[in-house]
């Protein structure tokens, strides 16, 4: 039973999307609030809320549109974007965030983002991990660091980490279908990691396929935009997951 996250992501207060992360692409689908509501009109629990301004600048921008989402929606909110110094992490949770992502920070201070994962507890921080060429990417993608994925992942696996959100760059916006493989392997070194597929999602088929390959999460956008998900479809298809599930586990054998 995957965990189904869609993606609210903002600049200058509106619900937009990028295609492969180029600020050029925008393109604007109404307000966050709304976009959130209807969210959880559908069913949905949880939401995944990009800062783009933020993720750009550096700091975090759209703090007022987190926190009519937090104020008006009983969805759990995870933030993300420009999310860079202490002050930055409180202001989101004191906004409603339940998790925070933090991806550029575990590249360019380390201790910091360890420090938050010691201080806030591994079930409220999310590992970034935004790839692009086997490498990982910062300030919105805009930069591409040194750390190669498998050592990123490999280092703060072993610090405790537990969420990770993992975005190959090269799919983001594409429909074109996620990086299959990419998450598979990721799984298979990391069992026991909450890991959620981010990008290339680009129909109702993408989600069951990767819920078929044992992918714990999938956040999702565009494609849901674009009227190419069937949110009814997977709810039904995970309630039924979880009644079998509930059956299987009260067998007596």
């Amino acid at each position: 039973m995957i965990e189904l996250i869609p993606a609210i992501d903002i600049i200058e207060g509106k619900c937009v999307r990028l295609t492969k992360g180029d600020y050029d692409t925008k393109k604007v689908y109404g307000n966050p609030l709304d976009m959130a509501l209807q969210f959880e009109d559908m069913g949905m629990k949880r939401l995944h809320v990009v800062d783009l301004d933020g993720a750009k600048s550096k700091h975090v921008v759209n703090i007022d549109a987190l926190k009519a989402i937090t104020t008006h929606t009983k969805l759990t909110v995870d933030f993300g974007g420009g999310v860079k110094t202490d002050d930055d992490l409180e202001r989101a949770f004191d906004a409603g965030a339940t998790l925070v992502t933090a991806g550029s920070i575990a590249i360019t201070d380390p201790e910091r983002y360890l420090s938050w994962l010691e201080k806030y507890g591994a079930q409220h921080i999310i590992l970034g991990a935004d790839v692009r060429n086997g490498l990982v990417s910062i300030n919105g993608w805009k930069e591409d660091s040194d750390v190669k994925l498998e050592d990123f992942l490999e280092r703060y696996m072993k610090a405790g980490t537990k969420n990770v959100l993992c975005t190959e760059i090269s799919k983001d916006g594409t429909l074109e279908g996620p990086a299959f493989k990419l998450y598979q392997n990721i799984m298979e070194r990391y069992p026991d990691c909450h890991l959620i597929a981010s990008g290339g999602v680009g129909s109702t088929e993408d989600i069951l396929a990767l819920d078929n390959i044992g992918i714990p999460a999938v956040v999702f956008g565009k494609a849901f935009y674009e009227g190419r998900i069937d949110i009814a479809k997977l709810l039904e298809t995970n309630n039924h997951k979880s009644s079998t599930e509930g059956e299987t586990k009260g067998t007596v054998c």
